[in-house]
């Protein structure tokens, strides 16, 4: 049978991460869970050791601090490339990403090399955000895609399913950006291998408890990765 990993970053996530973890073990036999927690001062890894302890498919890394996104993800692709899972996922864990989708992602990883949950591919699908953070986030991914050339509208997504083999294809350890940089990073170098993207809509919701990680530092990373990007582009270097 093929096997998944759903990875999970966390940082003071404790409102969320013990009905989350369940709800997308739920969606299919064949996954697994691996959450990568930054030190939560709220004991988010205290309660998903304790997890663990009585189901063998929730998985933890802990880290000695808030090293951010990107590197969260890095660690948990690492991780499944070392223990042979066949696909793995990334996710938020404060449902505003819909668990509901992870098998129709599945079925789309047998035709396509990454599969990313989209708020932009069909319209415009997000609900409970201010109409400040829609347009900062809508207008980042308009400006990722005409910047780097990426044919991607939702660059700046965080919920995507990728095979193993597309995660073999790449460096990780180029990878250097967290946040919305490095969700454009990781879509750019893909694209540039040649590999096969498919947008499939989700509708996101904000998240139901906990506090946004986003921060303007974030945002002017990834401002200036677009120009970096496309230099590198039009320069050959990538």
């Amino acid at each position: 049978m093929p096997s998944g990993l759903i990875v999970l970053p966390t940082y003071n996530e404790a409102a969320n991460i013990e009905r989350i973890i369940p709800e997308v073990l739920s969606k299919s036999d064949e996954l697994e869970v691996l959450v990568v927690d930054d030190n939560s001062p709220d004991h988010t890894g205290d309660m998903v050791e304790q997890m663990a302890k009585g189901n063998s498919r929730i998985h933890l890394i802990r880290r000695a601090g808030k090293l951010g996104l990107g590197t969260a993800y890095i660690a948990g692709f690492k991780y499944a490339l070392q223990n042979n899972y066949d696909y793995c996922f990334e996710m938020d864990s404060d449902f505003s990403h819909p668990p509901d989708k992870i098998p129709e992602m599945i079925k789309l990883l047998a035709d396509y090399d990454l599969v990313i949950g989209s708020r932009y591919c069909n319209g415009v699908s997000v609900v409970n955000w201010p109409m400040k953070r829609l347009l900062l986030s809508y207008g980042a991914s308009i400006y990722a895609r005409i910047g780097t050339g990426c044919p991607v509208r939702d660059l700046t997504a965080g919920f995507k399913a990728y095979r193993r083999s597309t995660l073999e294809a790449i460096d990780l350890d180029k990878l250097k950006q967290g946040g919305y940089g490095f969700q454009i990073e990781i879509d750019f170098a893909i694209w540039r291998k040649g590999l096969k993207i498919k947008e499939t809509p989700i509708v996101f919701v904000e998240r139901r408890a906990g506090v946004s990680k986003m921060s303007k530092n974030i945002i002017w990373q990834a401002f200036f990765l677009v120009i970096k990007l496309r230099l590198k582009r039009i320069f050959g270097r990538a």
